[in-house]
């Protein structure tokens, strides 16, 4: 059965990032660099690998850096083109895409996830569409959005990206009521927002990447506050099961948690490792330490 392409894809950027004061006073978090390239970045690379062709990005104040990032910087590409500097030049105008693909929708009130997500409800016009959490950094051989599409072009309906965490680090996630399993696939009973340990129905965790059907923005028009005085998207997403197919795929990948410094740092080592230059100088310098 053929299932409607997912082209779109929303990606909430409108976040205050107050772990990491005071670097993202000015600087958004998303704009925090992960070995060379902005975590902004890896989130758009992995949608282009997925075959999405529009990108939105719901940002906030002072967020205009993004727009900057993805557009030409004419003098500084002028300086390096009269200074030879090739690689530089390459390196600047490595994050262009084609005109029109992202696109910009501000959301005017901290109001959580789910009122971010329906702030694009204009742009996603009735389509199915993604969503991904830059703060999730996931390095795997295949992008994480692209195993999901996958999995969608079989299977429809909604899909959520999940993995197994610590039965008291549940509070922290999003967690599901697991039905039954085909491979990778879960079928999703339910969805609870930050359970307390005692209460979560399972160890599953919802990370920040979604396939969701377009109904899911009428029910989060509707959709009043919860965890955190909120709009929580995983409120909204609960409503839709059992009207739709709805799967969480257990992806092949390593998360790194870039909303944290912990998982910021590591996600900088781990990626550092991956250049061969850096991998021996951090070598070199664990070892001297």
């Amino acid at each position: 059965m053929a299932h409607q392409p997912i082209k779109k894809i929303i990606l909430p950027v409108a976040g205050l990032g107050t772990r990491f004061l005071p670097a993202t006073k000015a600087i958004p978090k998303e704009m925090l660099p992960v070995v060379d390239k902005p975590l902004i970045q890896y989130a758009v690379e992995e949608a282009i690998e997925a075959g999405i062709e529009q990108i939105i990005l719901v940002t906030g104040r002072n967020k205009q850096v993004m727009e900057d990032h993805f557009d030409h910087a004419y003098e500084l590409e002028k300086i390096l083109q009269e200074r030879s500097k090739e690689e530089g030049l390459k390196a600047s105008r490595s994050m262009l895409q084609p005109e029109g693909r992202i696109v910009y929708v501000r959301q005017m009130r901290p109001r959580g996830l789910g009122h971010a997500v329906w702030c694009a409800r204009h742009i996603t016009n009735g389509d199915p569409f993604a969503v991904a959490l830059p703060d999730d950094l996931i390095k795997a051989p295949k992008g994480c959005l692209k195993q999901m599409i996958d999995s969608y072009n079989t299977v429809g309906g909604n899909i959520i990206a999940g993995m197994s965490v610590a039965k008291e680090d549940t509070s922290k996630y999003g967690v599901i009521t697991p039905g039954a399993v085909s491979g990778k696939l879960t079928e999703v009973l339910g969805l609870v927002e930050k359970p307390h340990p005692e209460d979560a129905p399972s160890t599953q965790a919802v990370i920040g990447r979604y396939i969701l059907q377009p109904e899911v923005m009428d029910i989060l028009k509707d959709t009043e506050a919860g965890a955190g005085n909120e709009i929580q998207l995983t409120d909204a997403m609960a409503k839709m099961i059992g009207r739709q197919p709805f799967h969480a795929l257990e992806f092949d990948g390593k998360r790194y948690d870039c909303g944290s410094k912990e998982g910021w740092l590591m996600a900088n080592i781990s990626l550092a490792m991956e250049d061969p230059d850096l991998a021996s100088f951090l070598e070199q310098e664990i070892k001297l330490k």
